[in-house]
């Protein structure tokens, strides 16, 4: 008995389930300011209202530098937010690549509980532009209720972990693995995203890594108001609403941390 072949085309309408016909194409992205990193991104640039992951080796490799497009964007009445960064933000640096600072709200919650409970409440808020949260030790529920929080606030969360997270699978998505090069550039891989991995990883210029400060960070902090020097420390029972309304709180680095003059201030680190 021979059978004869024929091809999807000829068969009834509606008869076939086409997977294209439903996939729907990537909403567009905000752009990064790095043109090689939108190429690669779906929806070229960062996706809105979600996950996204910066992995390291340790902090201070550049992954401020590679935000700073994003964080120059930010402008009332939302907020710029940073929950339990590893060290205490410069604001003379801050401010010379653009930041600005009367939008930035720092966060410092004492326990690992605490920065999460924050974070999700950052982005529920909905007055938050963009969050970004360090915290490296997170379980999947953990991370599926920040990547819920972030899509339901339609606002992205960048978390920051160590490097080994990269072995623990997590519903962020996007997950980009961050080292820099001896000639100061960032190697960015690509871990996970919508469509196939990328062979190599990206190489990125940062140029606001290490461009001098135009003042010394005294002269800067003595002109900086009092409110961008005090510290926000977390409040349990705090609301979103409450939140929204908090002072930002920006302060200069620690008197152990603090440049000599003439040094370059960094962004990162």
């Amino acid at each position: 008995m021979s059978v004869q072949a024929i091809s999807l085309e000829q068969l009834p309408a509606g008869q076939i389930w086409r997977g294209a016909r439903f996939a729907a194409p990537p909403a567009a992205g905000r752009p990064s300011g790095f043109a090689a990193l939108d190429a690669v991104l779906p929806g070229g640039g960062w996706p809105r209202g979600a996950l996204i992951e910066l992995l390291g080796e340790e902090p201070g490799i550049g992954e401020l530098s590679l935000l700073l497009p994003q964080m120059r964007q930010v402008c009332a009445p939302h907020w710029l937010v940073w929950v339990a960064p590893p060290w205490t933000p410069y604001a003379p640096a801050l401010a010379q690549a653009g930041v600005p600072l009367d939008r930035l709200l720092w966060i410092a919650p004492e326990r690992p509980q605490e920065v999460r409970w924050a974070t999700r409440q950052a982005l529920l808020s909905g007055s938050c532009s963009l969050v970004l949260a360090w915290q490296s030790e997170l379980d999947m529920a953990a991370l599926r209720r920040l990547q819920l929080a972030a899509e339901q606030g339609g606002t992205p969360l960048f978390l920051f972990r160590r490097r080994r997270a990269a072995l623990q699978p997590s519903p962020a998505t996007l997950r980009l693995q961050l080292e820099v090069g001896d000639d100061g550039e960032l190697s960015v891989r690509v871990l996970k995203r919508r469509g196939p991995l990328l062979a190599a990883p990206l190489r990125l210029a940062l140029p606001d890594r290490g461009r001098p400060a135009s003042t010394r960070f005294e002269a800067a902090a003595a002109a900086t108001p009092r409110r961008h020097r005090t510290r926000a420390r977390f409040r349990p029972g705090l609301s979103a609403e409450a939140l929204a309304a908090l002072q930002h709180a920006v302060v200069g680095p620690d008197p152990a941390r603090t440049r000599p003059a003439g040094e370059a201030a960094r962004i990162d680190g």
